[in-house]
């Protein structure tokens, strides 16, 4: 309910604790806002965006005068390390945190405290607690009236106890490697030498994802090393989706190549959707730029000829994979037609499977231009899908209108039909590629 007059900068601190809608909804308060973002760990696609050059990124790696890098081990739950951990820091008149993230059993925790270090005292804080109990807990603590506190992650931002310097954190393999420097960064906040003490179970144990985040946060232990516990997380986890509210996943799941397939398509999703009125301009500077419009990215070839290099012309399987891969990502004429000279120069004349593989390239670019979404070449029938989405722009388009003329100039040669809500146009007596090629270019002669 907040509204400003003119708001000009938007600063986010603990960027991690952040959802995308909730970021988005923040943005939205005006838009074209100068964003801020302050964060120890940037969650992985924040990051990635910044690596990528999407976003700008400034590292301060200058700690505080006099601080001292926290010494980080790993254990296995043990009450000797917790009664020597807190009986060590009770001896230089400092305090310790317990972390224990299970408000159910929080109190068998405190007991156990008790049990191994009968003459310290304790208090219990969690999230439940009613607030003024709670910050009487907490100043009570940090005046020094209790030696443990045993709570949950309630304490992971904001406090600044200097005389706290030894932290234990149970249970540590279920903590993200954002929330285990986070609460390890709550201690050592002083010139005092400082230890943080991950107890997790063995790490045969575990998950691998578990053994890496616990391996990283001890092995990254210096005073400034947020940078390179993030880098960590998006290697584990993933860099998270550029559009959506995925901020973590693998595109290598997916692979690359259909990762931005399917990137292009939600862009011209959007185009045509919610930011239609932002690229208006596109589909009205005269019908010359209508006609090259594309609404596809992509067209499916669904076909029984044969479509090859044959063994017995190019023999090296690696180098005949390395060409096919070189043949899928050409983009234009000019590059298409040297790679045939290429082929021609090294191996001889292209055989009739290997050219019409090569006009499979040249199908699918008009099929595109064309708005058709998939064409079948089986049984000497051809097979063309439109658009799937009905409430496509492409269907009050002068592309669309041409292939209809041509429909109607053909007369019986072509015979469009709607099945399940998709408009499908099919005709007989295509043998060959090159045969599908010359019904795209008398199409496009309709012009």
């Amino acid at each position: 309910d907040v509204s400003f007059k003119n708001l000009g900068l938007l600063i986010i601190d603990e960027e991690q604790k952040f959802g995308v809608a909730i970021k988005e909804k923040l943005r939205q308060l005006k838009l074209n806002v100068d964003t801020l973002i302050l964060t120890a760990t940037p969650i992985p696609r924040t990051l990635q965006l910044s690596l990528m050059g999407a976003r700008d990124l400034s590292i301060i790696r200058t700690p505080p005068p006099n601080r001292i890098p926290i010494v980080t081990e790993l254990h296995s739950f043990n009450e000797d390390i917790i009664r020597e951990s807190i009986y060590y820091e009770v001896s230089r008149n400092g305090q310790v945190f317990f972390i224990h993230n299970r408000i159910q059993n929080i109190a068998e925790i405190e007991a156990l405290v008790r049990r191994v270090c009968p003459d310290v005292t304790t208090a219990v804080a969690h999230g439940q607690m009613d607030g003024p109990r709670l910050e009487k807990i907490m100043l009570d603590f940090i005046e020094g009236d209790y030696d443990v506190l045993i709570s949950t992650t309630i304490i992971e931002s904001g406090l600044d106890i200097p005389n706290a310097n030894t932290i234990i954190i149970n249970q540590a393999h279920h903590f993200g490697l954002s929330e285990l420097h986070q609460l390890r960064g709550r201690v050592g906040r002083s010139n005092r030498k400082a230890f943080c003490y991950m107890l997790a179970p063995p790490l045969t144990l575990q998950t691998p994802e578990a053994r890496r985040r616990l391996k990283a946060i001890e092995e990254f232990s210096e005073i400034g090393s947020g940078l390179s516990i993030a880098l960590q997380d998006l290697d584990i986890r993933g860099a998270g989706n550029l559009l959506g509210a995925e901020q973590s996943g693998f595109i290598a799941e997916i692979g690359f190549e259909t990762y931005h397939r399917i990137l292009d398509e939600a862009l011209l999703e959007l185009k045509e959707g919610e930011y239609k009125d932002l690229f208006r301009d596109e589909s009205t500077q005269g019908d010359q730029k209508e006609e090259i419009r594309k609404y596809l990215t992509d067209c499916q070839i669904d076909t029984d000829i044969t479509l090859l290099f044959p063994d017995d012309y190019i023999g090296n399987n690696p180098e005949r994979l390395r060409l096919y891969r070189i043949l899928d990502s050409i983009s234009s004429e000019e590059r298409l037609i040297a790679f045939e000279k290429e082929l021609e120069d090294r191996f001889g004349p292209l055989p009739p499977e290997s050219r019409e593989l090569i006009n499979v390239v040249r199908l699918r670019w008009m099929a595109i231009q064309l708005g058709f979404e998939k064409i079948i070449l089986k049984k000497d029938r051809m097979i063309i899908h439109f658009i799937s989405n009905p409430d496509s722009d492409y269907f009050a388009s002068p592309t669309f209108k041409m292939v209809l003329n041509f429909i109607q100039a053909k007369g019986r040669k072509f015979d469009m039909k709607e099945s399940k809500g998709k408009l499908r146009l099919s005709t007989d007596s295509i043998t060959s590629v090159s045969m599908a090629m010359e019904v795209m270019h008398k199409i496009l002669k309709m012009s």
